[in-house]
């Protein structure tokens, strides 16, 4: 039977966050590679692959607040700067899935199809993305401007969207690959936690440490409390949090290796 598992490359992982605007093409071939080899590999594995923003779409959405809603003119301007940059590093991904890796991506923008109301995803229309999942395409989602009814516009993060496509789509696992070994007792000097449930969780002594550099949609406390909640309902799934920045990485985790910090129910 085949496995559908939601794989995530960080901002951090794809883009160097430090600097505006600034891809690590050599990091994106290898990653777009690992993923080719792993659907060669495997090929019974179907992918939902999303991206987040980095040092695109955080930097001018942090000018303009963008994330809190957009009301006013120069706010309406500034969701269209976030667009423009959250597209430009989507189409870098999708050229090297394209061109290195030969993979049949099609990207699905969240601006263009998902409607939310004070940041909740109220309407989407899936039938496209699932229908390219069964055709054996690789679609891909990410971090993007949305409108909403109730604040004009806002953001959401990949893993917004990967929250909303678990429940429809029941994962049988989730990876966040980033520039972190995993999630820390400490950011950025403490152990990497290998197993975290809700029950653990809620008994930390204290929460793991935002992301060191511009992220508008949270560090990875919130990425951790997110995903909790995706393997509370739906207590089958397994999300793993690991780094992408080794090499071979992302094609072991793909193939099932267990890497990082993992999230389960129990």
């Amino acid at each position: 039977m085949s496995e559908l598992v939601f794989l995530k490359l960080g901002g951090s992982l794809i883009t160097d966050k430090h600097t505006e605007a600034m891809l690590r093409p050599e990091v994106v071939r290898r990653i777009v590679q690992e993923i080719a080899e792993a659907r060669q590999a495997k090929p019974d594995l179907q992918i939902l692959l999303g991206h987040g923003s980095g040092s695109f779409g955080h930097v001018p959405a942090k000018k303009y607040g963008t994330r809190q809603g957009v009301h006013t003119p120069e706010q309406w301007r500034g969701f269209v700067e976030v667009w423009r940059y959250a597209s430009a590093l989507n189409q870098a991904i999708m050229g090297a899935l394209q061109a290195v890796a030969d993979q049949p991506a099609i990207a699905f923008a969240p601006v263009s199809s998902v409607l939310v109301a004070g940041g909740r995803v109220q309407s989407w229309n899936l039938e496209p993305l699932r229908a390219a999942l069964a055709a054996g395409l690789l679609p891909v989602v990410y971090g993007d401007v949305v409108f909403d009814s109730e604040i004009g516009g806002t953001i959401l993060s990949t893993e917004d969207l990967f929250e909303h496509l678990a429940a429809e789509l029941r994962p049988a696992r989730i990876l966040l690959a980033g520039s972190d070994a995993g999630v820390y007792t400490r950011y950025p000097d403490g152990e990497v936690v290998a197993h975290i449930t809700p029950a653990s969780y809620a008994g930390m002594a204290a929460l793991p440490g935002a992301s060191a550099a511009t992220d508008v949609t949270g560090g990875m406390a919130s990425k951790v409390e997110g995903m909790l909640r995706i393997v509370k309902a739906l207590p089958e799934c397994r999300v793993s949090i690991f780094s992408g920045v080794e090499a071979g990485n992302i094609r072991n985790a793909l193939l099932g290796e267990s890497l990082g910090t993992t999230l389960s129910a129990r």
